[in-house]
């Protein structure tokens, strides 16, 4: 399968030639490439085990890669990995907070590790807690927050050191989707607002969809394709044009008019493959009009980013 076209050249928040990793006799990472703009949304997927939480920990001076290069920030992730550090946020699949202190404790818990002021560390505190809508829960033990609440707190927490770049492991795992939609407000805000740059994993094909600017699929330690969402799209064939009819009759003579096309005659509709464009609909409606065929109604179908998935990973990845 081949990725769709590369990123204009831009300034670089995080870049990686040939990172790879293994663990004993078990590749994790097999020399993977990224170029990830300054204020955009990156966001790779991939099924478990294929290396993206491993690609977080490297990427965050967590563990040494074994083979490649990369820079975060500006700074050399092996010579200048303190410089590093300061620039990022880490953000993992599983909670960070103290549950015996109270919201704004764990805030000014951070703040201290963070290196700042007493009077900075708690102007920070109230600005995060007001920020993420946690002001009203600033007193209370975080062992008596729900599970999106806790979230806000674990990402409030990683924006104390005002980090210029953050990695979000799984960010909304566990959480329901009133409480994952809350936390996709607050990523697309940190972008827009204050030109962060998230580096997102996730099992959330719709996460990804609705957030990254560009996403990379990662399979069996390598990246299979990289793009935006609707170019990955465009990688998966199976776009069709469903034209529904009233009779047997009328879906007979639509039939006759399109090569190729797939006829269901107990549902009464027709599929015609296709690129979906607005020319594409118009020349169908035409063809239509020019035989005297009526169809009742006309519906879209282009793959998403689950066929990208289900077809670039795993069993379905063409090796």
């Amino acid at each position: 399968m081949t990725s769709a076209p590369s990123p204009p050249t831009s300034t670089a928040a995080i870049s990686a030639v040939g990172l790879s990793k293994s663990y004993g006799d078990r590749a994790v990472l097999t020399g993977i490439d990224l170029h990830i703009p300054e204020g955009t949304v990156f966001a790779l997927l991939g099924p478990n085990g294929a290396g993206k939480t491993t690609t977080v920990q490297i990427l965050s001076t967590l563990i040494p890669a074994d083979g490649g290069t990369a820079r975060v920030a500006g700074h050399d992730l092996v010579r200048e990995s303190d410089a590093v550090r300061t620039a990022i946020g880490v953000t993992g699949q599983f909670s960070a907070v103290d549950n015996l202190l109270t919201a704004e404790e764990n805030l000014l818990l951070m703040a201290d590790l963070n290196h700042l002021g007493r009077r900075e560390g708690r102007r920070r505190a109230v600005e995060l807690l007001r920020r993420f809508d946690l002001t009203g829960a600033a007193a209370k033990p975080v062992v008596t927050f729900s599970g999106g609440m806790r979230r806000k707190l674990d990402l409030a927490m990683t924006l104390v050191g005002d980090p210029r770049i953050i990695f979000l492991d799984e960010p909304t795992t566990g959480l329901d989707p009133r409480s994952r939609r809350t936390m996709w407000e607050i990523i697309r805000g940190l972008v827009a607002d204050h030109g962060v740059t998230i580096f997102l994993t996730t099992q959330y094909l719709e996460e990804a969809d609705q957030l990254a600017d560009r996403i990379a699929v990662l399979d069996g330690g390598r990246i299979v394709a990289e793009g935006t969402a609707d170019e990955l799209k465009r990688l998966i064939p199976g776009g069709h044009i469903r034209l529904r009819f009233a009779d047997a009759g009328e879906l007979a003579a639509a039939a006759r008019l399109f090569d190729y096309a797939t006829a269901d005659d107990e549902a009464l509709t027709l599929d015609i493959p296709g690129d979906n464009s607005v020319l594409t609909v118009k020349a169908v409606f035409d063809a239509l009009d020019n035989a005297s065929v009526r169809a009742e109604s006309l519906t879209v179908h282009v793959p998403d980013l689950d066929d990208v998935f289900l077809t670039l990973t795993g069993e379905g990845a063409a090796r």
